[in-house]
């Protein structure tokens, strides 16, 4: 009636070959650094029509610890989260804070650079992107010779 299908951590069935799946584990072993590695954080972008709205959970960061810098069309967002003093006596049953430093980078090639703006409340860090402004040719009659 029931049949007990084994799932992996995220939920997904690992009794069906997912190709997608496969591909994504291939990129995180040769790369490392990708969205679901624990050195990414999770982000959100949204379209507001005259710009993007991208929102990037760092909770735990204080504002000092998270830098933003765009370089050749790419803007990186990076965090580093260090470990406490070490001097301190700690009987830990478990520990699962990470410490160490994330980031994501993202094309930015059709964003105006300039009127980037960023806020960092609550442990989300937003970034609204206002899109380049399509400059269209002005319009005029060739003559024919």
């Amino acid at each position: 009636m029931f049949e007990l299908i084994p799932f992996d951590r995220r939920g997904r069935n690992v009794s069906v070959y997912d190709p997608f799946r496969a591909f994504d584990e291939l990129e995180r072993s040769f790369f490392g650094n990708t969205a679901n590695s624990v050195s990414a954080f999770r982000t959100d972008v949204t379209d507001t029509g005259d710009a993007y709205k991208l929102e990037a959970e760092l909770p735990g960061f204080k504002k000092d610890d998270i830098k933003i810098d765009i370089e050749n069309d790419c803007l990186t967002i990076s965090a580093e989260r260090k470990a406490e003093n070490e001097d301190k006596k700690h009987n830990f049953v478990k520990r699962e804070r990470f410490y160490g430093s994330f980031s994501r980078s993202f094309d930015v090639s059709g964003i105006n650079v300039d009127g980037i703006e960023a806020a960092y409340t609550d442990g989300v860090l937003t970034l609204n992107l206002p899109k380049k402004v399509e400059t269209v040719p002005a319009s005029r009659r060739l003559e024919i010779k």
